[in-house]
C-alpha cells in the first residue's frame, strides 16, 4: 500500500507545507549562520510565518499549522549540528502558537497577526529560558545585578529591571506585525492573482540529504537511561552541592559522553562557547566585587561564573548525546503505533519532496533581499508539490515509453505511429518535437500539435535575445506555452493516448513538460513518450511508474508499439 493511502489530506499537505518551511530553514538558516547575522532566529521565524499564513489561505484545513511544525521541527534533525532542541523546539511552539491564535480568533486578521505576534515574542522567551535552563538561575542574578549596576553608574532612581526586555519584546512585536501582514498580503494575492508554475528554469538537480548514520550506531535503550537520569544528577549536585562534588563527576560524565557520542563535544570545541565562557565568569566576578561589599566577593563570584558555565557544557553535551538515543529504531516504531502513526509516513513524503524543495529555492541572497516574492513563489509551488506527492502513490494509466540514443529516429517512428493510431480510430493529442535542419545542420526544433497538426517555432541555435537559454538553443516563449497548452488534460479529454516529444533532463529537474505529465497522469491518460536511452531509468523512478512498456528504436516497429497500445486499449 502506498504512502498517501494510508496518509489523510491533513497530514499530507502538513508533510508539504513542513517540507517547504524545513528548506527555507536549511538553506537561509545556514547562510544567515555563516555570516553571523544578528536576529537570525527572528529572520527564519518571519519566513516561516509568512508562509504559514500564506498557504493557509488556500489549504483550510484545522490544525495544519502544528502538524507542519511537528514535521518541519523533526526535519530540522538533517541539520549538522549537534544541539538541535532548541531550533526544533522554537519551530514547534511557533506552530503551535499560530494554531492556538487561530483556532480562538479565526482565520482572519485578527487571528493571523495575535499568533504572529505570539509566535516572534516566542523567540524572546525561548532565548531566555534557554539560557535559564543552560545557566541556571545565577544569568537570572547576573541579569539584576547588571541593572542595578546600571541604576548605580547613571544615577537612576527608578527600576529600570524590566526596561531591556520591554524594549527588546517591542522590536519582537513589530517584527511579528510586519510578517503577519506579510503572510496576509500574500495568502490573498494566491487567492486573487495566483502565480503560475510555468516550470522553465534550469537548475542543478539537488541530492536528498542524508542526515544521520543511523547503520553505523548502535543505540542503546541502557545508554538513554544512563544519560537521563546522569544529567539529572549531575545538575541537582551543581545546584545543591561544593564544587568537589559536582566537577569531577561532571568531567567523567562528559568523557563517557564524548567516549560513545563523538559529535556531542563540538559545540565544546568552537571558539565562541569560551568566549562566552569567560565573559560570563569575568563579568559574575566584576559584578560580585561591585555590588556586594564582603569578603570574598570576587571568588565567589569566580565560582558562580564557572558553575554556571559547566552547567551549560552539561546541558548541550547531554542533550546531544540523548537526542542520538532518540533515533533508536525501536523508539520509532513505538511511535508509530500511537496516534502520531501517520507521522512516519509524512516524514517520509517530507524527505522525498526536500531535495525538489531545496532546488526551487533562489539563492540565499535572493531570498534576503527579496522575501516577499520567494514565499510567493513557493507558495505557488505548494499546490504542485502537493499534487506530485499525491500522484507517486497512485494507481496511474500505462506507458510506451520509446527510447534510444540522439538522433536515431525517435520523434520519426512516433510522428508514424501518431499516423497509424489516428488510421486505426485512436484520437490522439500531444507534441511531437521534429529537428528544424538547413543547409544539412540541425539548427532547432518545432513543436507540432498532434490532434491538428498545427506547428510552432520552439528552438533555434541563436545568439538573438529569447526566453530561456538551454545549451547552445535558445527556446521561445510562444512556442513553450503552445506546447503547455498541447498537454493541457482540459485539451486532452477526448484523446486516447497523447504523445510527450521528449521527456528529458529538463523535465528531471521539475521544468519543461513535468508538469504537464503529472496532470496528465493524474488525469489517468495513456501516454508515450520519448526518452533517452540513458535517462530511461531515471524517468520511470522519476513518476513511479508501475504500468509501463519499454521500447528500443532501433528494435522495433511503428506496428508493434501500435499493437501494444490497441492492447493496453481494449
Amino acid at each position: 500500500m502506498g504512502t498517501t493511502d494510508q496518509l489523510d489530506q491533513k497530514w499530507l499537505k502538513a508533510a508539504v507545507l513542513g517540507c517547504l518551511w524545513a528548506s527555507s530553514e536549511i538553506v537561509l538558516g545556514s547562510f544567515l549562520h555563516n555570516l553571523r547575522v544578528p536576529f537570525t532566529g527572528n529572520i527564519l521565524t518571519a519566513i516561516g510565518l509568512m508562509l504559514l499564513i500564506s498557504v493557509s489561505h488556500l489549504w483550510k484545513e484545522r490544525g495544519l499549522f502544528w502538524r507542519a511544525g511537528l514535521v518541519c521541527a523533526l526535519m530540522k534533525a538533517v541539520s549538522p549540528s549537534a544541539f538541535i532542541f532548541g531550533p526544533m523546539i522554537a519551530i514547534m511552539s511557533e506552530a503551535l502558537l499560530l494554531e492556538m491564535s487561530t483556532r480562538l480568533l479565526g482565520r482572519n486578521w485578527t487571528g493571523y497577526v495575535v499568533g504572529g505576534v505570539l509566535a516572534m515574542s516566542w523567540n524572546l522567551f525561548h532565548r531566555i529560558a534557554n539560557l535559564i535552563i543552560v545557566y541556571g538561575m545565577d544569568i537570572v542574578d547576573l541579569y539584576e545585578n547588571m541593572t542595578l549596576y546600571a541604576q548605580k553608574l547613571f544615577h537612576l532612581e527608578s527600576d529600570i529591571t524590566w526596561m531591556p526586555l520591554l524594549v527588546l519584546w517591542v522590536f519582537y512585536f513589530i517584527f511579528g506585525l510586519l510578517s503577519s501582514f506579510a503572510g496576509i498580503y500574500i495568502g490573498r494575492k494566491a487567492l486573487t492573482t495566483p502565480l503560475k508554475v510555468l516550470g522553465a528554469k534550469g537548475g542543478k538537480r539537488q541530492q536528498k540529504p542524508q542526515g544521520k548514520q543511523e547503520q553505523l550506531f548502535r543505540w542503546s535503550l541502557p545508554w538513554l537511561v544512563f544519560s537521563m537520569l546522569g544529567m539529572v544528577l549531575l545538575l541537582f549536585l551543581i545546584n545543591r552541592k561544593e564544587w568537589f562534588f559536582w566537577l569531577p563527576s561532571g568531567v567523567l560524565l562528559l568523557a563517557l559522553w564524548g567516549f560513545r557520542y563523538h559529535r556531542s563535544l563540538r559545540p565544546l570545541k568552537k571558539p565562541r562557547f569560551w568566549i562566552f565562557f569567560v565573559l560570563i565568569t569575568m563579568l559574575t566576578s566584576f559584578l560580585f566585587v561591585q555590588l556586594r561589599e564582603q569578603p570574598g566577593g570576587w571568588m565567589s563570584g569566580l565560582m558562580t561564573g564557572l558553575q554556571m558555565n559547566f552547567r551549560a557544557a552539561i546541558m548541550i553535551v547531554g542533550f546531544s548525546a540523548i537526542g542520538t538515543e532518540l533515533y533508536n529504531p525501536v523508539i520509532r516504531n513505538f511511535f508509530e503505533k500511537t496516534w502520531f502513526r501517520q507521522l512516519p509516513l509524512a516524514l517520509e513524503v517530507a524527505f522525498d519532496t526536500l531535495p525538489q524543495a531545496i532546488g526551487r529555492l533562489p539563492a540565499a541572497r535572493e531570498i534576503f533581499r527579496n522575501p516577499v516574492s520567494v514565499i510567493r513563489h513557493q507558495v505557488a509551488h505548494a499546490g504542485y508539490f502537493l499534487e506530485k506527492v499525491d500522484l507517486r502513490f497512485r494507481k496511474k494509466p500505462f506507458v510506451c515509453i520509446l527510447t534510444g540514443p540522439i538522433g536515431e529516429g525517435k520523434t520519426t517512428l512516433l510522428t508514424l505511429l501518431a499516423e497509424s493510431l489516428k488510421k486505426k480510430g485512436i484520437a490522439a493529442g500531444g507534441i511531437l518535437s521534429p529537428s528544424v535542419v538547413e543547409n544539412g545542420q540541425r539548427v532547432g526544433y518545432d513543436l507540432v500539435n498532434v490532434a491538428d497538426g498545427t506547428r510552432e517555432r520552439f528552438s533555434r541555435i541563436s545568439d538573438l535575445p529569447g526566453w530561456v537559454k538551454v545549451g547552445k538553443f535558445t527556446l521561445f516563449e510562444a512556442g513553450f506555452h503552445f506546447g503547455k497548452q498541447a498537454l493541457d488534460p482540459q485539451h486532452n479529454l477526448n484523446s486516447e493516448v497523447v504523445f510527450v516529444d521528449e521527456i528529458g533532463p529538463w523535465e528531471l529537474q521539475e521544468e519543461g513538460w513535468a508538469e504537464s505529465v503529472q496532470g496528465l497522469l493524474k488525469a489517468g491518460k495513456p501516454m508515450v513518450w520519448v526518452v533517452r536511452e540513458t535517462l530511461a531509468n531515471e524517468v520511470v523512478a522519476e513518476w513511479n511508474l508501475t504500468d509501463y512498456q519499454v521500447f528500443r528504436v532501433s528494435e522495433t516497429t511503428v506496428d508493434e508499439v501500435a499493437e501494444f497500445i490497441l492492447r493496453k486499449q481494449s
